[in-house]
């Protein structure tokens, strides 16, 4: 791998060098830029990796590390819609795996991947705090509890034609 960093997109740079600038200087800046350049982008894209590894003096294993291991952060953009189904295991006891199994035949992806038309994103998450009204899931930032895999496809009609 070489050092060099790629140069990005006149945008993307512009919000990766402000992310910087901003906490570069604060006690553990890594976090905060890294949930900026994700909440003006969409995503965290591989220059941005580069850039503030570089800037941070830091490796881009590490900055990729931080990445890659907070599911908050993307490495690339989300569909349109994000479908949140939870896994704790208040959702496992009722029926999850239906529920997954279900999303994943229906939209023909699994976790962390986009339907082909862009149209929605797969994610998983160990809590939405809907533990009484299990299992539960999130469609584009909007909560329902008591899902069945039936419900799964209604839902998800509702939420292509809105």
């Amino acid at each position: 791998m070489s050092d060099d960093v790629s140069i990005p997109t006149p945008d993307v740079g512009e919000t990766i060098d402000t992310a910087i600038r901003q906490h570069q200087h604060r006690a553990g800046p890594l976090l905060p830029i890294l949930h900026q350049v994700q909440e003006r982008l969409g995503y965290v894209p591989g220059e941005a990796v580069a850039m503030i590894a570089q800037r941070l003096n830091l490796s881009r294993a590490e900055v990729h590390g931080v990445v890659s291991f907070y599911h908050d952060f993307r490495e690339a953009p989300a569909g349109r819609t994000v479908l949140r189904i939870c896994r704790a295991e208040s959702c496992q006891a009722v029926g999850a795996e239906g529920l997954i199994d279900r999303a994943r035949d229906v939209l023909g992806i699994d976790w962390h991947e986009t339907t082909s038309d862009g149209a929605v994103t797969l994610e998983p998450v160990y809590c939405l705090g809907n533990c009484a009204l299990s299992p539960a899931l999130t469609l584009g930032g909007r909560i329902h509890g008591r899902v069945t895999p039936e419900g799964f496809e209604q839902l998800l009609t509702e939420a292509r034609e809105s």
